[in-house]
């Protein structure tokens, strides 16, 4: 291996980037005081103690404004703005898919049929579904050059489901009831996407497809699942204009006073603050769902997890330091998004394509069809560099062959003079095999 090891795998923030001191601060604002006026409030609880099981009551005010301040800050009455009791804190969005499939989806005996993953998608969500118990009933959804879904295919494939289980008895009883549990919602598909600057194509999908998915997903009994985790790094100079997440869509087109709602936005503050802190929420489009999240039997043991944590990201929002904290990610990010687009034209091959590059970690490159990315994948790893190849990349069961020329860029972790140095691997190793 020569020199120091570049990797564009890492999904994760620099070091250098991790706000050390203002998370010091918000702790230390938080546990300086002997007493706190929430302490013997049963909303909220001391910082210490077990918390509440839908968590603080006043982190998630502080959560809702803050959200209501970014997506609705032109929409001061709109009845799909954030709220309080709609949320549940979760430690992360890995924990919160976790918790998700276990108290809504239920594969065991095929009450939930089938789960539709976006394709290619996070390589490591896969583990958390077949944990679950849909081991081979994952199917993958395709987006186009745009980042929308083939949702044609979708429906066709559910169609199918459904005329398969046309005449089933089958039912949701052996996991209902019990003392001190409410009824839990279990839904018959899930959908699992990252809708905006999503990972790995940082591809972002269209309010017009977001509000058809919502349609499609009531028609169906389906729950879409939204890592809604990279929208808030938003590359756009000045006044940033920021799409609905799909769960105040589905708030604002119900109209049904008794769903539980098709959405759940499984937020974290792992790529806004730190994943260190394991800390995240759950939004759903009233309490009832959110409810059921938080019921579960890890959160009736022990209460919300991270309970002082959420407190740091509560203080953090109620400063306003996340703000700060964020515009700074965004100028580091897209610094070296930029670098990135440079170095796939002077370094790679005519032909070479990317999508991404205006949010979030990530950036897909694509090469030439006669450039066999496996190859350069595992050949570049002898001058030190570490690709994400496409293969990482598929739904489990349903391999559409990302590996063959796509490879996935992460701008989050490398400084821009080790993006350009591994470009510059990547190119030679190319022509060295050519």
């Amino acid at each position: 291996m020569a020199g120091r090891e570049i990797n564009l795998f890492k999904g994760y923030a620099s070091p250098r980037l991790l706000p050390r001191l203002e998370i010091l601060e918000a702790s230390s604002r938080i546990l300086r005081p002997e007493k706190r006026t929430y302490d013997e409030d049963p909303e909220n609880k001391h910082p210490l103690l077990y918390g509440t099981d839908i968590g603080a009551l006043w982190v998630r005010e502080e959560i809702a404004q803050w959200s209501n301040s970014i997506f609705f800050a032109d929409e001061k009455h709109s009845r799909a703005r954030a709220r309080a009791d709609s949320i549940n804190l979760t430690g992360g969005a890995s924990y919160g898919i976790c918790n998700i499939l276990l108290q809504c989806t239920l594969p065991h005996n095929s009450f939930t049929r089938q789960a539709f993953i976006v394709t290619p998608t996070y390589y490591l969500i896969n583990s958390s579904f077949v944990d679950a118990g849909f081991k081979g009933k994952l199917t993958g959804v395709e987006e186009d050059d745009n980042g929308n879904y083939d949702l044609e295919a979708l429906e066709s494939k559910i169609r199918e489901l459904e005329s398969s289980f046309e005449n089933s008895n089958i039912d949701d009883s052996s996991i209902q009831g019990g003392a001190n549990r409410p009824f839990k919602k279990v839904y018959k598909y899930v959908f699992y996407c990252v809708p905006e600057y999503s990972n790995p194509t940082g591809k972002s999908l269209s309010t017009e497809s977001r509000v058809k998915l919502v349609e499609l997903a009531r028609k169906y009994d389906m729950l879409v699942i939204c890592d809604d985790v990279y929208d808030l790094l938003n590359y756009q100079k000045g006044v940033k204009t920021y799409k609905k997440r799909m769960v105040y869509l589905d708030r604002e087109t119900q109209k049904d006073p008794e769903s539980y709602g098709n959405v759940i936005s499984n937020a974290s503050f792992s790529k806004i603050i730190g994943p260190g802190l394991r800390i995240g929420w759950q939004e759903s489009i009233n309490d009832k769902l959110a409810i059921i999240l938080s019921q579960g039997g890890a959160n009736k043991s022990g209460g919300t997890p991270g309970q002082f944590n959420t407190y740091i990201a509560g203080e953090l929002i109620k400063s306003g330091k996340i703000n700060t904290i964020i515009d700074g990610l965004n100028k580091v990010y897209s610094e070296r998004a930029e670098v990135v687009k440079k170095c796939c034209k002077k370094y790679l091959p005519e032909g070479t394509t990317f999508s991404g590059a205006s949010g979030g970690y990530f950036i897909w490159v694509t090469t030439p069809d006669h450039i066999d990315c496996r190859k350069v994948v595992e050949k570049a790893k002898e001058s030190g560099l570490i690709l994400a190849g496409g293969d990482d990349f598929e739904v489990s069961g349903d391999v559409k062959g990302w590996g063959r020329n796509s490879v996935r860029v992460a701008v989050s972790y490398m400084e821009k003079e080790d993006i350009i140095r591994g470009f510059q691997i990547w190119g030679e190793t190319i022509q060295s095999l050519q």
